[in-house]
């Protein structure tokens, strides 16, 4: 790999970590001075709110993605032409699809306080914060197509720090707003304003790089079909994450309370944070692999999927880890002890299935960044309705922990049974490799770690912050070493020439971590 690439690679993982890092952050003591100031009924809308807006993004009809995958591939091919195509027919269409979005928004605020359990005095409020973040949503998918552009360039880090700009400065708005007194519909005026601005900035960045003019003459349906027949696939993939991901508090609120929605959020608030941490590393997997498969290179394309899934498991085993032992502390410490019995089941229901899908992110990236991703798609949308289903059948006898569990049965039959073998077939690699040589050393260095937390909790049980970073720091010490005798032992990071053998060549040297 050339050293201009493994640079780039190393700001992009850097500024992506470094950003979610100053997200983690603001959100630990941002989210509980919100949950203070607003109390649970209030902050539950809040969450209600967004998570129903959140459906807006099945409005995206897989396009994005398209932009990132046929933009990386035609800056790979350096096709002026065919860029400018992209951008300006994906700037077409979510402009359209905004004023849709638009539309729905107005007659969503209208009856949003008939549809939820909403307590009667924030009735207007509610109609209030859904326009006003609503709004922010449609306008925000025409100003979408120059994020995307950036992410197929590969320049991760200028969006990155952008975002932690935009982030550091909201929270401080926010604390200040809070303060003052103001309440949710000056939240919601300062959470959506900021990120518009960043978006704009963003955009003129994106078109200053590519220097791609914008003209209806480049607005082609054949630019249009092609980026359709990627996107349509991709659509059952975005349909299938919204009724995965933002089904729960949408059924919470229509069959409990909105402050049920505060108790279910906080566990799946932690299982996110865990999810964003991997989503540094395998946003990067869409674009490379993408380039890779427009030169027809398979060696890289293994390469990627191997050492890909491997940097995945080294970053999310210890969390997950860390999240099972611990995460009664981390709870308690982050807004109080008494959310601990409900939130930390939902925690753990979660965090498993989550930890299975996460450890293989450079698998599903790569199935979209290759195109080869109609199978899955197709799996996962029957996941999401499977999701929905069974949360509803099991809210009713078993509260929150019952939808809950209506997400992590169906996730786990799909990250176990479908998705190793699938994505190792599409990439040419046996499952029994892929498993050995991405998942063997991550699992050996997170055993040591995992029993310095067991010894930890029987010493005793952290209550305060400063309790709780003490165990991690010790724990963490033991899996820096690991981490360190690893490096110092390169050779236990190559894989012999055969073991990523294709149908039609066989790996001419060795995979050293460098993805």
């Amino acid at each position: 790999m050339p050293k201009t690439d493994k640079r780039q690679i190393l700001q992009n993982i850097g500024s992506s970590w470094f950003s979610f890092g100053v997200n983690v952050v603001i959100g630990v003591f941002l989210s509980p001075f919100i949950l203070h100031h607003l109390g649970d009924a209030a902050f539950g809308i809040w969450v209600l709110i967004f998570s129903v807006t959140g459906y807006y993004g099945l409005f995206d009809l897989g396009i994005r993605s398209s932009v990132v995958r046929f933009v990386s591939k035609f800056s790979a091919t350096h096709d002026g032409e065919g860029l400018a195509r992209v951008i300006n027919t994906s700037l077409f269409a979510y402009s359209g699809i905004g004023l849709v979005a638009m539309g729905l928004t107005v007659v969503g605020a209208h009856h949003v306080d008939s549809l939820f359990k909403i307590p009667p005095e924030l009735h207007s409020a509610a109609r209030l914060i859904f326009l006003i973040v609503g709004a922010s949503v449609a306008v925000g998918f025409p100003l979408g197509v120059f994020g995307g552009a950036l992410e197929g360039l590969q320049r991760f880090y200028l969006i990155n720090w952008m975002n932690v700009g935009s982030t550091l400065l909201r929270a401080g708005v926010i604390v200040f707003a809070l303060r003052r007194g103001h309440g949710l519909i000056v939240l919601a005026l300062i959470t959506t304003l900021l990120p518009f601005i960043t978006s704009l900035i963003r955009a003129i960045i994106a078109l200053r790089i590519l220097r791609t003019p914008l003209a209806p003459r480049y607005i082609h349906w054949s630019t249009a079909r092609m980026m359709a027949n990627h996107s349509g696939l991709t659509f059952m993939i975005v349909v299938s994450a919204q009724l995965r991901f933002q089904t729960d508090e949408i059924v919470i609120g229509t069959l409990l309370s909105t402050s049920a929605i505060t108790f279910f959020s906080i566990g799946a608030r932690i299982v996110d944070y865990a999810n964003n941490t991997i989503h540094c590393i395998t946003q990067l997997f869409v674009p490379m692999s993408s380039q890779s498969d427009a030169k027809g290179d398979a060696v890289a394309l293994r390469k990627i999927l191997v050492g890909g899934n491997r940097a995945c498991a080294f970053v999310i085993f210890p969390i997950a880890a860390t999240l099972i032992v611990l995460g009664k502390s981390v709870i308690e410490v982050w807004v109080g002890a008494r959310y601990v019995p409900q939130s930390y089941p939902i925690l753990l229901a979660l965090i498993i299935p989550f930890t299975l899908m996460l450890a293989q992110g450079a698998s599903t990236r790569m199935l979209l960044g290759t195109s080869r991703h109609g199978t899955f798609g197709i799996v996962t949308l029957i996941e999401g309705v499977v999701n929905i289903l069974l949360s509803i059948l099991l809210i009713r006898p078993y509260g929150i922990f019952g939808d809950a569990l209506g997400t992590a049965i169906p996730m786990m039959c799909t990250v176990v049974l479908f998705l190793p073998r699938h994505a190792c077939r599409k990439f040419g690699i046996p499952v029994f490799t892929m498993f050995r040589e991405a998942y063997t050393l991550p699992i050996l260095i997170t055993l040591p770690f995992l029993i310095t937390l067991l010894l930890e909790r029987r010493w005793f049980v952290p209550h305060h912050a400063t309790q709780l970073g003490l165990q991690l720091a010790i724990a963490s010490a033991v899996y820096g070493l690991g981490i360190l005798w690893i490096y110092k032992t390169k050779h236990l990071l190559r894989i012999d020439e055969g073991t990523l053998r294709g149908p039609e060549e066989m790996l001419p040297g060795v995979l050293q971590g460098q993805v």
